[in-house]
């Protein structure tokens, strides 16, 4: 719309931007100075443009072309609002008025003043008739003014929509969550809407003039080295990776950026952070993988489960024997450990369920590493040596104990088959700054291949040629790992050797005695049968029916425990009302959406979720498990 409104004006327009690059020419601008068509192009340089008609004899004899082209671009680079008038080389007469634009640039006009410039001629040269000339001239003025007010009007409505028009696309720009970006021929960044840093955090934030290389680092760089040589051939290219750094899936789209005559001169970027798209279709693999696994194993939990009775009851046998020495009765108490948690595996097994369920209580943690250790140390050849860390306090916990066992046994026992029978393994755990139970695993062996990196987590992958076993072991950590609301990271060590990094929350087992309960629910009926279940615990209940109204009592003197429904009708939901809670007082969600539901997965990060409909013992026992 722009174009076409600065096409009908008289006048020759021109726009230039910061850098000298034209953004947009009318019809006459090209007529008035005979420019071929590539000079009328967006992006053509005001230098490409004074050199051609300079050498067409535009501004007369010149000697130094070069010299007068830098001449005018150096004040061309002042951006300053200029005004006057000159006689072309073919004897007409021009005058250029040039005005800076708010975002940097110009736009300049061009009138062709020949015929006003006769007239002051004649005017000059027939004295005698000076009154009528000047009565014709003042006329012929007025009309030339009106005509330029007018103009200066369009101009400004024209100047108006171009910058209402940049805004939108720069807003467009920044707004859209993806990184858009061009680089030129040699791969350094001409332009970007600055949102790369928000798909891969360890990139800067001003990024132009510097080379793609620099920017993404060497390890992302092999990846689009090659498929960039490809663009800039002409052929467009998408692909995926993942950055190790932030453990995120990146999708790169590269389209060619052909010039005249159909070269390529850059290419178009988009980037796109895919990780949560992968996670799903990795998952979706998953569940059929495993539900294929389910049936293979499941034949087997019977003869597995009589080989476990033989070892309980020769174990039991043994613990009849008196005055063992008690470096044998820790290894006899290590065999019943493990054997009772083989026959938990065994249930489980036997229910044919594709998906471990979680069944978190309140763990003592140090108590659970003090046990873990000997299991540990127990599962490695003499070779390897075993180290444990934790500067963590003495915290009662709510994860799955056995489920945090086998992941991290698996993560232990695959560790020292990849040293080879000789080497370190150590497991320090910690408590991260954004409240997070870190447990890491690290080897001085020969880290992840590449290909273990792709299949790591696969249940069918393995590089145990024709062992049998649970491939890497890092499918039970990365179900652990988000059953639990938590995440997994893998990798190889700068100085050699792997490490796998699993987090989960760090959620406290709360103290609280019978006493009162916020009960927060919008359903009457609900909220009348969970009151009933909660006095039958001992307990006294205040109710709200909104988060409004249970702000309203938060400060209640007493308060010793918070039950909400997750989906409150109105403004809200129970993880707003938990945002409100005294810092002293835990949160128990009730909730009848799905596992799968993004509010849902948000809650069980950080609180005890209970599903709809649930009775009077299952609350209970929910309870039991933030009383200790």
């Amino acid at each position: 719309m722009i174009r076409s409104g600065l096409n009908l004006i008289s006048q020759a327009i021109s726009i230039h931007d910061q850098d000298l690059k034209l953004v947009h020419a009318n019809r006459r601008f090209q007529i008035m100075f005979g420019l071929p068509d590539a000079l009328m192009e967006p992006g053509t340089g005001f230098e490409e443009t004074l050199t051609y008609v300079a050498e067409r004899g535009e501004y007369g004899p010149v000697d130094d072309i070069p010299a007068f082209v830098a001449d005018k671009m150096a004040l061309a680079r002042q951006f300053e609002p200029h005004y006057f008038e000159r006689t072309r080389a073919n004897g007409t007469s021009i005058s250029v008025d040039g005005s800076p634009l708010e975002e940097g640039g110009w736009i300049t006009v061009y009138t062709d003043i020949t015929a006003i410039k006769r007239q002051d001629e004649r005017v000059r040269s027939r004295a005698e008739s000076l009154s009528e000339e000047l009565i014709e001239r003042s006329a012929a003025l007025a009309e030339t003014n009106r005509a330029l007010t007018a103009t200066v009007r369009a101009l400004e409505a024209a100047k108006e929509d171009l910058r209402a028009s940049r805004e939108r696309l720069d807003l467009i720009n920044r707004m859209t969550p993806a990184h858009i970006a061009h680089v030129d021929e040699t791969g350094h960044y001409t332009h970007s809407n600055g949102r790369l840093h928000s798909i891969l955090p360890e990139t800067g934030h001003n990024i132009i003039g510097q080379h793609m290389r620099d920017v993404l680092g060497d390890h992302i760089w092999m990846h689009v080295d090659p498929r960039l040589a490809d663009v800039m051939t002409g052929t467009s290219d998408v692909s995926e990776f993942r950055d190790d750094q932030s453990g995120r899936f990146i999708r790169l789209a590269m389209t060619p950026d052909f010039g005249p005559e159909n070269t390529v001169r850059g290419a178009y970027i988009l980037s796109t952070d895919v990780t949560d798209e992968v996670t799903a279709r990795n998952a979706l693999t998953f569940a059929r993988r495993r539900e294929l696994a389910t049936q293979l194993t499941s034949a087997m939990a019977h003869d597995f489960s009589n080989l476990l009775t033989i070892i309980m009851g020769e174990q039991s046998r043994l613990d009849a024997v008196g005055g063992l020495d008690p470096n044998v009765r820790e290894i006899s108490d290590t065999i019943r450990t493990a054997a009772r948690r083989g026959a938990d595996l065994v249930g489980r097994l036997n229910s044919v369920s594709p998906r471990q369920s979680l069944d978190p209580t309140a763990v003592n943690l140090p108590a659970f590493l003090k046990a873990f250790e000997p299991l540990a140390r127990a599962a490695l050849s003499d070779g390897l040596t075993f180290s444990l860390t934790s500067d963590l306090p003495d915290d009662s916990l709510i994860f799955d104990a056995g489920f945090a066992q086998d992941a991290l046994l698996n993560l232990i026992i695959n560790a020292g088959e990849a040293c080879g029978g000789r080497g370190a393994i150590a497991l320090t755990v910690r408590k991260t700054p954004d409240r997070q139970l870190q447990f890491r695993v690290t080897d001085d062996g020969p880290g992840f291949a590449p290909t273990a990196l792709d299949e790591a987590v696969n249940p069918f992958y393995s590089t145990k040629g024709g062992k049998v076993g649970r491939g890497l072991g890092l499918t039970s950590a990365y179900d652990f790992a988000k059953s639990s609301g938590g995440i997994l990271h893998f990798g190889n060590r700068p100085h050699g050797g792997a490490e796998v990094e699993l987090r989960i929350p760090y959620l406290l087992s709360a103290t609280h005695e019978t006493g009162l309960v916020l009960l927060v629910d919008d359903e009457d009926h609900v909220r009348r049968t969970v009151r009933n279940h909660l006095r039958a615990c001992g307990h006294d209940v205040i109710e709200a029916a909104s988060v409004e109204e249970a702000s309203h009592l938060m400060g209640v003197s007493g308060l010793t425990l918070i039950v909400t429904d997750l989906d409150i009708g109105g403004q809200g939901t129970g993880l707003d009302v938990a945002a409100g809670a005294p810092p002293d007082v835990p949160v128990v969600i009730i909730t009848g959406l799905p596992p799968d539901d993004p509010l849902r997965i948000k809650a069980r990060t950080a609180h005890l979720v209970m599903q709809k409909p649930f009775g009077f013992d299952d609350l209970k026992r929910q309870l039991d498990k933030i009383s200790r």
